[in-house]
This record gives C-alpha cells, structure tokens and sequence, in this order.
C-alpha cells in the first residue's frame, strides 16, 4: 500500500487522499476541522513526551546529586582516617578543634539532602500521577473521538484513522474484507413525518439492529447521515449474502414489534470485497453504486 503526504503534512495511504472531483467523499486535506483536529493531538503528543523526558533528566539529576553526596561524605572520612593511616597509628587521632565543625557539617549535609530528596521525591511523584492522569484522560478523549455519540457506532472519523491499518493487517494475514455499505430507505421523509427526535430514535434503533446482526469481529460505522458501513472481516461474497440475508431476518423482528409506531423500517445494502492491492475508494464506489442499485430495484 503506497503512502503519500497529504495537504495536512500527515503520511496518508493514497486511497484516503481522494480527488473531490472523482468522488463524494472528500479528501483529508480539504477538512479544515480533522486538520486541526490532528495537528492539536500531534501537539498534545508532543507535549506529553517533553514531560516524560522532563521526568527523566529529573530523576538523573536526583541521583547525580545522591552520588555527589556519598562521594562528600566519603572525602570526609577519608581526610579523617587517611593521616592516621600514613602514620601507621593503632589510635585514631583527631584535632579537637576541628571535629565538632565537620561532624555538625556532615549532619548538616545529611538533613538538608534528605529535606531535598523528600521534596523532589514527592514532586516527582506528582508530577507522574499528573502525567498518567492526562494520558489515560487523552485516550479516553481518543476513543470518544471516534465514536458517534448519537447511535454509538463507530464515525468517519474511525475510518479516515483506522481502516487503512486494518487493509494493511488484513493484507499481511492475507484476510478477506467485505464493505458493506447499509442506507434507511425514505428516512428524510420518516424525519419530516415524524420528526427529528423519532428520527434520532430511527437511526439508533437502526444501529441496535445491525449490531444485533453482525459479529463482534465485525466493524460498524456511521458513515453519513443515514448510511451506514459495516467491515465484515473475513468475509467473502457468499458470506456477505449470508449477512445480508440474517440482517433482513432482524429487520423483520424488529417492524414485528411496536418500537415506532407507524414507522416500518427498511434497508438497501450493497458490498464489495476488498482485494489486496485494490483502491479503498474504488472498493467504496462499488459498495455505493450497488446499494443504490438494490435500493432502485425495490
């Protein structure tokens, strides 16, 4: 899969950065708002590795100055024994007027490094928890980036990020991987008869039933106001018609029950399976172009 930089200054693979005039779905560069949005979580990343190395060096100077310390304390002792050595005396001998100021000053050393090593300790430790608090709060602020906060399904944002690694992946393990591409058939008109908060209903009921329908391993994303996406891993055509057909199946329980009443829900679906070396925009277009023939012959 070939990478290119795109407008945004980010390595892109070549199937996300589309020409606006070949198809609907546009290009990264010309969103100002996911340009932003990336250049702020680049800053973010940025920052939260100048703490860490921050963190580090802080660490290194604390036990720099612990061996200072030790290396003190050490001439000190040896100025203290090293003339009784080099005259052989089994007696230590010290000069009375000298050994009261340099014991005072060692115990004055050793508090005021261990007052030191308290206070730095204790920074450092607030300094981590800060730190780990605001990566745990960036990754949870990530994941809800990606997700649709209304039918709680995965976003177009998801896909811009996500879905050329898991093409790369699927490449690599040599995996299978259908685009399912799902829209709510009369879904203006339902919102105009209805109104937009049994609309909102419509759309998340609606998630709830491909939810139900698909596999855990299965990836849903609201791709536009009424269209959906499914990525079926490890799916070809005939497991795809088999998806199909048990999301008919769901969606005939659920017109069965009274979830809205005078609302009866229906689904165009059209896929393509991904093949490997394929454009994912080429691959998109075929799922479109066949849900919109699917929906033209009902």
């Amino acid at each position: 899969m070939t990478l290119v930089i795109c407008d945004c200054g980010l390595f892109l693979p070549e199937s996300l950065c589309i020409d606006p005039q070949e198809t609907r779905w546009p290009k990264l560069s010309q969103q100002p708002e996911l340009r932003e949005e990336a250049r702020k979580e680049l800053q973010e990343q940025l920052r939260l590795r100048q703490e860490v190395k921050a963190l580090e060096e802080r660490d290194v100077q604390l036990w720099s100055i612990a061996a200072l310390v030790i290396v003190v304390l050490a001439a000190g002792v040896a100025g203290l024994l090293l003339p009784n050595a080099m005259w052989h005396l089994r007696v230590l001998r010290f000069e009375g007027n000298f050994l009261p100021q340099l014991c005072y000053g060692l115990i004055t050393l050793v508090i005021l490094f261990n007052i030191y090593v308290l206070r730095q300790r204790r920074e450092l430790r607030q300094a981590r928890e800060e730190l780990v608090l605001q990566m745990v709060y960036n990754e949870a602020a990530e994941r809800l980036s990606l997700v649709d906060p209304l039918t709680d399904t995965f976003n177009r944002r998801y896909m811009d990020q996500v879905i050329a690694k898991d093409l790369s992946r699927a490449e690599r393990h040599g995996i299978q991987l259908c685009f399912l591409m799902i829209d709510i058939d009369d879904f203006k008109s339902a919102n105009t008869k209805f109104g937009h908060l049994t609309g909102d209903r419509i759309l998340v009921e609606v998630a709830q039933v491909l939810k139900r329908t698909f596999r855990a391993s299965d990836t849903i994303i609201r791709f536009g106001g009424d269209e959906f996406l499914a990525v079926l891993s490890d799916t070809a055509e005939e497991g795809a018609n088999r998806a199909i057909g048990r999301l008919r199946e769901q969606v005939r329980r659920w017109n069965a029950g009274p979830a809205v009443p005078g609302y009866s829900m229906a689904l165009s679906c059209g896929f393509a399976v991904y093949s490997k070396g394929a454009d994912l925009k080429d691959v998109l277009n075929a799922a479109d172009q066949n849900m919109y023939q699917q929906k033209a012959s009902t």
